[in-house]
């Protein structure tokens, strides 16, 4: 079916009706549902009823890796919906209770464009992407569009694809691991990296001797962000074209099945999602994880300790930027349209009930569609671990180890985790 974009977004001062912004549908909500869209509000008379919570929440930290969030702890017992300070200024609404949370991430008036961010937010301070308009990508489009740009990824990153994919994500974890056995090395320099990377650029049909590129792109981009945006942007183009030109990769099935209408730069961009998203995912994972192995020996199941790795320590601690689309009410709070809202994921997991359903990957329309990938990807390491590497330690006491934080909604990762593989 054609793609079309949502070339524009213009909030009207009142807004009411969900036939106001075409991208949206109205869909019955559940009974269960708290919230509603509010008819009262005008530009300046809009109720913010609650004042900022003073947090740190958004600010750098380091602590042992297992002490306790008191910042998190403090939101939690503030209720369900709590306001915060943004970091790139004004309000953010932050959802503490899994069902509201689930709610919201399957309701069309929370959108994911950037054009919906505050008015006088930057685009550098927040972090943001381009907005849909500027550019289409699975984090920013919504509604048809996004079921659209879905539809052309889910098939090749399907529980079946991955698990097809298996033994390759084996192969390389095997490869990787005995370039550094026989002596302590630190997992954090430079493996944690290295192995996402490769696999993902093995998956797309990327040449294995741009992989180096491929690593110093997803570097690029931690550091003084955005200042090196452009050049690395450059390194994922040449990536992409790369994979092309080789050929028998996802990346050359990716370009047979991108919407019509879209162009080389949209591709490109595609494939730098997969490539730093994908990284960005499982570089901190990979550390939690192995830290976890190495620690509780007894847990010889390596699907059960990536869940658990992923539950306790998701690669994002929030969700990314939704805004309001409309003036809405939620859990008995008037927000207006353009307020920034975001899901405490780690915290809402840290309170999983016996049965209960994390949200380490989101939850609804926008469920990640790089899981199935992420979590194999993990098991396939684990497994590679156990079995080649049963003597396999930590090189240091678990109790010094410590993650960071590089605040923001970025995630944490371990500092330093040293390990002997023998």
């Amino acid at each position: 079916m054609p793609f079309k974009r949502v070339r524009d977004l213009r909030l009207p001062a009142t807004t009411t009706r969900l036939r106001d912004f075409p991208f949206c549908t109205v869909h019955p909500l559940r009974p269960a549902v708290r919230f509603s869209v509010a008819t009262t509000c005008r530009d300046g008379d809009f109720p913010m009823s609650a004042p900022a919570m003073p947090s740190r929440l958004f600010t750098p930290e380091s602590r042992p890796l297992d002490a306790p969030d008191p910042e998190r702890e403090r939101l939690h017992e503030a209720g369900s919906l709590v306001r915060l300070e943004a970091p790139a200024g004004g309000p953010v609404w932050v959802v503490t209770d899994g069902d509201l949370a689930r709610d919201l991430l399957t309701d069309p008036r929370l959108v994911k464009d950037p054009a919906a961010a505050p008015s006088g937010w930057d685009r550098r301070t927040a972090g943001l992407e381009p907005t849909a308009a500027e550019q289409m990508s699975l984090t920013t489009l919504d509604g048809p569009d996004h079921d659209a740009l879905r539809k052309t990824f889910a098939p090749l990153f399907s529980a079946r694809a991955m698990r097809d994919a298996y033994g390759r994500m084996t192969g390389i974890a095997r490869r990787l691991l005995a370039d550094v056995a026989g002596a302590e090395f630190d997992l954090m320099t430079d493996f944690t990296t290295r192995y996402p990377v490769t696999v993902l650029c093995d998956l797309l049909g990327v040449p294995a001797e741009h992989v180096d590129e491929g690593i110093a792109a997803c570097r690029l981009m931690h550091v003084d962000y955005p200042a090196h945006v452009g050049p690395a942007m450059a390194s994922f183009a040449k990536l992409a074209h790369a994979a092309l030109d080789a050929g028998g990769g996802i990346a050359e099935t990716l370009a047979g099945r991108m919407p019509a209408g879209s162009t080389a730069a949209d591709l490109e961009y595609q494939v730098f999602t997969l490539l730093f998203a994908g990284q960005l995912t499982t570089d901190p994972a990979i550390g939690f994880l192995i830290a976890r192995l190495l620690h509780e020996p007894g847990s010889r199941e390596p699907a059960d300790v990536v869940r658990r790795t992923l539950v306790d320590h998701p690669p994002a601690p929030f969700s990314l930027w939704r805004f309001t689309a409309v003036d809405l009410e939620i859990a008995g709070t008037a927000i207006p349209a353009r307020t920034p809202v975001l899901i405490d994921i780690e915290g809402i997991n840290e309170r999983l009930g016996a049965d209960g359903q994390d949200l380490s990957f989101g939850f609804g329309p926008h469920y990640c569609i790089g899981a199935q990938l992420a979590q194999l990807e993990l098991q396939a390491l684990a497994e590679t671990i156990m079995n080649d590497y049963p003597r396999a330690r930590l090189a240091t006491a678990y109790e010094n180890l410590r993650l960071a934080r590089p605040g923001g909604i970025m995630g944490a990762r371990i500092v330093s985790l040293p390990v002997s593989l023998t």
